[in-house]
């Protein structure tokens, strides 16, 4: 079945296979760094992507429930070599080690933010609350969200 979306901002056109994942297309025909699919469930939240803005695990949605809809990766976001406000203040914050989980996790703030720019910390506690993260644990990444919403601020 031929899909179409929006990608990053951009239309693609994919041939996906039936009971195809997202996360499965997306590894497939971009061979997209979408971290995670260690659970498979939805359950760690490393797969997240903004499907029209919500946090969605990847490793979980059929892909044909994304036609005509507007998909964002990390690599939509930034990268290493243009990264976002967001990745900088999360490596700034010390809330970022092995990287396993953060692209979700960057994913999901991107979405809070994107839905209400000035959260409360129960906001960002549950914008996080999808995530399995081992490392850092999450008070940093709660303070890293809290310095990203103070430094917009300061901007406006």
């Amino acid at each position: 079945m031929i899909i179409n979306f929006i990608l990053n901002g951009e239309e693609v056109n994919y041939d996906a296979y039936p009971g195809e994942t997202l996360f499965e297309l997306l590894r497939r025909y971009l061979h997209y760094e979408v971290k995670g699919n260690n659970c498979k469930t939805g359950e760690c939240g490393a797969c997240n992507v903004l499907i029209d803005d919500k946090p969605i695990p990847s490793c979980t949605l059929l892909v044909g429930k994304v036609i005509g809809k507007k998909v964002t990766t990390i690599k939509g976001i930034g990268d290493i070599d243009k990264p976002d406000l967001i990745q900088k203040t999360f490596v700034e914050e010390g809330a970022i080690q092995c990287g396993y989980c953060i692209p979700g996790i960057i994913i999901s703030v991107e979405g809070l933010l994107r839905k209400n720019p000035d959260p409360t910390k129960d906001d960002i506690k549950e914008s996080l609350s999808s995530h399995i993260c081992r490392c850092t644990g999450y008070i940093q990444q709660i303070v890293a969200v809290e310095k990203v919403i103070k430094k917009i601020k300061e901007v406006k």
